[in-house]
C-alpha cells in the first residue's frame, strides 16, 4: 500500500514540477493581465470622457454621478488604474448636482397607428 502512495507522490511532484505546467500558468496569468489592461484603458477612456462633457456643461446629475463614480470609477482605481482620471474626478466632485429632468409629455412621442 505504502508503494502506492510514494507512486502517487512521484507522479503529483513529476507534473507540478513540469515546465509545461508553469509555462501554461504563466500564459494564463499574462492573458489575464493584458485583459486587465484593456479594460483599465477603456474605462479610462469613458471616465474621461464623460467628465469632460459634465465639466463643459457645469452640473451632472444624480444618476450620471451614480454611474460614473460607482459602475465606472471605482472598479478602474481597484484595478490599478489612476492620473488623468483621477483628477476629472475630482473636477467632477466639485460639481454641482441637478435633478435629473425626465419629463416625457405625451405629446412629444410619435404613436403609430396599428
Amino acid at each position: 500500500m505504502e508503494s502506492w502512495l510514494q507512486i502517487t507522490i512521484t507522479i503529483f511532484s513529476s507534473v507540478l514540477a513540469s515546465s509545461g505546467l508553469w509555462a501554461y500558468l504563466s500564459k494564463r496569468s499574462e492573458r489575464k493581465d493584458i485583459k486587465t489592461e484593456m479594460l483599465i484603458g477603456l474605462a479610462h477612456d469613458r471616465i474621461l470622457y464623460l467628465g469632460m462633457i459634465y465639466i463643459e456643461r457645469g452640473y451632472i446629475t444624480h444618476d450620471e454621478y451614480e454611474n460614473l463614480y460607482q459602475y465606472l470609477y471605482q472598479p478602474y482605481e481597484k484595478l490599478g488604474g489612476n492620473g488623468s482620471a483621477k483628477r476629472i474626478m475630482a473636477e467632477v466632485n466639485r460639481l454641482p448636482i441637478r435633478k435629473a429632468n425626465y419629463n416625457v409629455y405625451k405629446e412629444d412621442i410619435d404613436y403609430e397607428d396599428e
